[in-house]
């Protein structure tokens, strides 16, 4: 209960923008499916997805909504520096993706960095109950790119 009185409901813009940045290539791809799309098919992992799912909804809501009232109030922590990286890895995933790519390693540059960006900007932001829903995700999301995409 003591953890609870450190985080206080509040807003925290860069965990918004943060979310968008990562989110971006994925509404574009919703609206402009890639050549060799092999992301587009049926799922074998619904379980997982749907804890996945429930787990992204949550971190999301917790890197959004929950500020720990001791956090940093640097703007650029060598977290942030490296979640930009992570995002940058994973645009270029993207990029690869677009061009034809679907190798197993271009896969994980569109699983594990975003993943690692979600996981740093909590940890960063001191956000223990988003870094703990950004970890199952995590987790949820690598699983079901290796059962799916993977083998």
């Amino acid at each position: 209960m003591k953890m609870l009185k450190q985080y206080k409901f509040g807003f925290d813009l860069l965990g918004v923008v943060i979310f968008l940045l990562v989110m971006l290539p994925t509404f574009i791809w919703l609206a402009f499916p890639a050549p060799n799309d092999v992301l587009r098919t049926e799922s074998v992992t619904p379980v997982v997805d749907t804890v996945a799912t429930i787990c992204q909804a949550l971190f999301v809501a917790c890197m959004c909504l929950l500020v720990n009232k001791e956090r940093s109030q640097r703007r650029f922590s060598p977290l942030i520096i490296v979640s930009v990286v992570c995002v940058a890895v994973y645009y270029i995933g993207w990029v690869l993706y677009y061009c034809g790519n679907a190798a197993s390693w271009v896969i994980l540059m569109l699983t594990l960095p975003p993943c690692a960006v979600f996981i740093l900007f909590t940890l960063e932001r001191k956000n223990l109950p988003a870094t703990l829903f950004a970890v199952v995700f995590a987790v949820c999301h690598t699983v079901f790119a290796i059962m799916n995409f993977i083998q």
